[in-house]
């Protein structure tokens, strides 16, 4: 045996046994990377199962229901196709309804969206019990809604309100502030309390804007009023368009204040004041006063298709006005 050959057995075992221990490595390696896709779905399940249950069946229910005159109680329904498109096509209240709610999402978002900040801004702040006014700030926003609305129902109350109360103690006369016009005007100061929701989000924004850049601005000479307009708003700007997103779908869905502050506790929805006849208002009588479930469903779709084209156009608008760290579009 020459010495190349010696030398070649003695290799041949070393690779052998290399490639061995590659292969008993890649063994556990694979076992590992099932056990945590299977981790994965098992914690994903139950959203993924909530999801399909609880969205994706009513859903597509609902669609179903909107070709049809179903009522919700009698076996007697027909199929009408497009008949109830066509009808809230024509339906003056139906326009009317989603008027008003556009409306109300023009006014109250914009609102919502400064207050919130305008609170962030005060509590990010390094003064003395900072972390009390952000819980009490906060605290209006765990308030369930239905809590918030009778609690604004009965401080609104034209005879035994609170607010009423004070005015008449000063001299001045009692205002229906549950009718119009004064109606439209309550709803927004509901929403607006609970605008602790907000500030919390654009507190962890304005936490998140790099110091560094406030004090070279500063130190060009840049007011605080310049330096939070050139800086930091451009820097919160995606958090913003996360707020008026979810702010706009919000507002747009809103009922539960309409619902309980009516004019009356006996006439039911037909004693909404006409300036908070919104649109979910307005869904809300079709499917339970007067048990139209079919068109309901037709009018639930129209919105839902509504908010995606409002969706779609708020992010095309502002594609040129909202700054991210990292390109969203960036290919890895």
């Amino acid at each position: 045996m020459t010495v190349d050959q010696m030398s070649t057995a003695a290799d041949r075992p070393r690779s052998t046994a290399s490639a061995g221990g590659i292969r008993s490595a890649g063994r556990p390696r694979s076992s590992m990377t099932a056990r945590k896709h299977r981790a994965f779905y098992m914690f994903v399940s139950p959203w993924i199962v909530g999801f399909l249950l609880l969205t994706i069946v009513p859903m597509v229910y609902a669609l179903w229901l909107s070709f049809t005159t179903f009522d919700g109680i009698s076996p007697n329904w027909r199929y009408v196709g497009l008949g109830n498109y066509r009808e809230l096509m024509n339906d003056s209240t139906t326009w009317d309804s989603l008027g008003r709610a556009g409306l109300f999402a023009a006014v109250s978002v914009p609102l919502s969206i400064v207050a919130g900040l305008g609170l962030a801004v005060l509590v990010n702040r390094p003064i003395k019990a900072r972390g009390l006014f952000r819980t009490l700030l906060y605290l209006p926003a765990v308030v369930p809604p239905v809590g918030a609305g009778i609690a604004f129902k009965n401080l609104f109350d034209q005879n035994a309100g609170a607010t009423n109360g004070v005015l008449t103690f000063f001299g001045f006369d009692a205002v229906g502030w549950l009718a119009d016009p004064y109606a439209r005007y309550v709803l927004i100061m509901t929403v607006l309390w609970g605008a602790g929701n907000i500030m919390i989000i654009s507190l962890a924004g304005l936490q998140d804007v790099p110091r560094e850049l406030q004090e070279a601005a500063r130190i060009d000479g840049a007011s605080s009023w310049r330096t939070f307009r050139s800086i930091t708003v451009p820097l919160l700007s995606p958090v913003l368009l996360f707020q008026t997103v979810t702010g706009v779908i919000a507002s747009v869905q809103t009922i539960m204040p309409m619902l309980l502050a009516p004019l009356a506790t006996t006439g039911g929805l037909t004693t909404v004041p006409q300036s908070n006849y919104t649109y979910m208002i307005h869904v809300f009588s079709q499917y339970f006063a007067l048990g139209r479930y079919g068109y309901a469903s037709a009018l639930l779709w129209v919105l839902f298709v509504l908010i995606l084209i409002a969706t779609g156009l708020i992010f095309k608008f502002t594609s040129g006005v909202v700054f991210y760290n990292v390109d969203p579009e960036a290919k890895k």
